[in-house]
């Protein structure tokens, strides 16, 4: 499964996934919880999916919620997890009905508490209650076989003053372990001497003759038993517990923070990704959100899906994957409603073949030469070709017809005399001796071709355009000028967002932003003497977008390249 964010409703998106096709799913859908919280992005999207949820109560919150876990377990592998976060609103009423119902109170693995904030108090508002400072995490597993990597946290500095007290020459700190085997002859264990003691040891004489000679085995004075000095260095620390208290909330001033609310820490899903998967393994996420799951999935060489509604969701997520990308980075999709033409029509051949292909249902041909101009074939193993141009000639019908029967000539005939089609033709428009062509074909020989437009395929729409006004505001006292940067996006659909780039990188042609989601258009910032390429980005409410590149110059005064 390729790595892919798509813009839209999950359960819908979810229900055409393939069974069994995801090791791991973590959701943070949103919260029972305070109602004007939850509009996050604040999209069209987004608030749809807010009313549908809040129309009923909690009980029409957990039935919303149960049809979309049912899809989620039917998409887990046998060997599969799924981690849902909550809060205290509803976690009773998810564990009961939702995920015991679904997984099976057998297939509960944990319910890790998570510390998100630290204490508050609510006192002089007269609440009468302890402070909320937790999230829930429950942890079920398809089966009894499921992935498990232990994780291991570090000691406390307390543990190891007291009991890693000894320190070698070389600075390693260590402790003294016994070596004697518990329940001596009736466990196996073997009986000899050593450094003049006899007793029953935990390991054989060439085990322990060999610790001897690394310098692991210590006898404090002749006579006592030997002990095993076992070094703090080689030890993989504390098994991981079901309270996260190590994991901080990001903070206002937080490097990885974008300004959503409900942002979770990279380190959290670090540690969830790495205990119930393994590289290469896809991680599945049906409410993206802010981005983390797929941002830190892409880190640790996952593969990975993410679904959400709001454009800003998939549009931002989209941007922090641009900015750790690298030549290592595996390729992703993003799958909006609507598509831009112009991305569609210029861009590279081949790969706009095989998706369009994709798109109707057919099989795209792995082969790029010798195959008489077939892109592809239908369920029905008829030939498709595909054409990125307008107003497609009738010489093109003529040569695809050939094509056609010169492919599988058994099979044209066969359609042929059945009155089905022998082949389907795609490409963005047909002109009037094209389907005039088409028309006599069908009359004269009784052989069908269908034609098939992109935009009946998959819904076109033009991208937005995009200008950007400069403003001079003057220099400070250190000789910096401040200048304001007005960005003007037009759009039939509404303009959604806009993100600015401030070193972009022209060879390559990479959009990294620094700022991800501005509402406004508009930044004011400090430059010193000196050349700057700039990128800005807008996002309409369809999800397409538009870059403008700012090539300034400033020396005394500002000049726009």
């Amino acid at each position: 499964m390729e790595n892919q964010l798509i813009l839209g409703d999950n359960l819908e998106i979810m229900r055409q996934m393939p069974g069994e096709c995801v090791d791991l799913i973590y959701l943070d859908p949103p919260f029972f919880s305070n109602r004007n919280y939850e509009v996050i992005w604040g999209d069209a999207g987004e608030i749809r999916s807010f009313q549908d949820r809040w129309s009923g109560g909690v009980d029409h919150y957990i039935a919303w919620l149960k049809e979309r876990v049912q899809e989620m377990h039917r998409l887990l592998k046998p060997t599969g997890s799924i981690f849902l976060h909550c809060d205290w609103h509803a976690n009773a009423e998810i564990k009961v009905f939702i995920l015991n119902k679904i997984f099976g109170e057998e297939n509960f693995r944990s319910e890790i508490i998570w510390k998100r904030s630290t204490a508050h108090s609510d006192a002089k508002q007269g609440r009468r209650a302890f402070g909320n400072i937790t999230d829930r995490i429950f942890y079920y597993s398809k089966s009894a076989d499921c992935k498990f990597n232990q994780v291991y946290t570090p000691y406390d500095e307390e543990y190891t003053d007291g009991f890693y007290k000894f320190v070698d020459a070389d600075g390693r700190r260590y402790t003294l372990g016994d070596l004697t085997g518990p329940g001596g002859a009736s466990k196996g264990n073997p009986q000899y001497a050593i450094m003049g003691v006899t007793r029953y040891w935990r390991y054989s004489r060439e085990k322990i003759d060999q610790l001897i000679k690394e310098g692991r085995v210590v006898q404090s004075k002749p006579g006592a038993v030997p002990r095993y000095k076992r070094y703090l260095d080689e030890m993989p620390g504390v098994p991981l517990q079901d309270m996260w208290d190590d994991i901080k909330p990001l903070g206002s001033q937080a490097k990885e923070r974008i300004g959503y609310p409900t942002q979770k820490p990279e380190k959290l899903l670090e540690r969830i990704i790495q205990t119930a998967s393994d590289e290469g393994d896809t991680v599945f996420d049906p409410f993206v959100g802010g981005g983390t799951t797929v941002v830190v999935a892409d880190k640790l060489n996952r593969r990975w899906v993410g679904i959400d509604q709001s454009v800003q969701a998939i549009k931002v997520t989209e941007l922090r994957l641009y900015n750790q990308r690298d030549l290592f980075s595996a390729p992703f999709v993003t799958k909006l409603h609507k598509y831009d033409y112009d991305t569609l029509r210029y861009k590279d051949a081949f790969a706009f073949e095989s998706w369009i292909v994709q798109q109707v249902g057919g099989a795209s041909n792995l082969k790029q030469r010798g195959d008489l101009g077939i892109d592809g074939r239908t369920r029905e193993g008829a030939p498709i070709q595909v054409k990125r141009s307008d107003n497609i000639g009738r010489n093109v019908i003529d040569n695809f017809r050939s094509a056609c029967e010169r492919f599988d000539e058994n099979l044209f005939h066969k359609n042929q005399d059945a009155g089905q089609p022998v082949g389907v033709l795609i490409a963005f428009s047909f002109g009037k001796g094209a389907v005039e062509e088409i028309a006599r074909l069908k009359i004269q020989q009784n052989v069908i071709i269908k034609l098939m437009r992109v935009d009946e395929i998959v819904p076109i729409a033009k991208k937005p355009t995009l200008a950007v006004r400069l403003k001079d505001l003057g220099a400070d006292e250190k000789g910096q000028r401040d200048i304001e940067f007005t960005a003007v996006g037009e759009s039939q659909a509404g303009i959604e967002m806009y993100a600015w780039d401030w070193d972009y990188d022209e060879s390559k042609g990479i959009f990294k932003p620094e700022i991800l989601r501005d509402q406004t258009g508009v930044q004011t910032r400090k430059f010193k003497a000196g050349e700057y390429v700039i990128a800005v980005r807008v996002v309409d409410n369809d999800g397409l977008e538009s870059d403008e590149i700012i090539r300034l110059k400033v020396n005394g005064k500002i000049k726009r390249g």
